[in-house]
């Protein structure tokens, strides 16, 4: 199965999670949760994928995937995270979510 589709699955299935860290970025650019899952149902592609260089990670192959779309109002969302399995269940875990600047003309 495609990547993006299943992450697109797990957020409308309401299996996503934002680190603390996330949502300290998500208050500091004013970014609703609710925007987040907007910009990632509107994406298009997965702009990279990179592995974790995290301690933390789970497993060594663990994959970070970056987003970079448009809440449904047309801000601009930068969003990093990986799909990480919980018990039976997987997960999208939200590490960094941030409003990207823009140049307007």
């Amino acid at each position: 199965m495609d990547v993006l589709l299943r992450i697109k699955r797990l957020v409308l299935q309401g299996r996503v999670r934002f680190t603390d860290k996330a949502r300290d970025e998500m208050e500091s650019d004013e970014l609703d949760p609710v925007e987040v899952v907007e910009s990632i149902l509107n994406a298009q592609t997965i702009d990279k994928t990179l592995r974790s260089r995290s301690a933390r990670r789970r497993h060594p192959r663990e994959k970070l995937y970056v987003i970079k779309s448009f809440s449904f109002s047309g801000t601009l969302i930068y969003t990093k995270g990986a799909i990480v399995s919980q018990q039976e269940d997987e997960v999208f875990y939200i590490f960094i979510s941030a409003k990207i600047p823009t140049i307007e003309g």
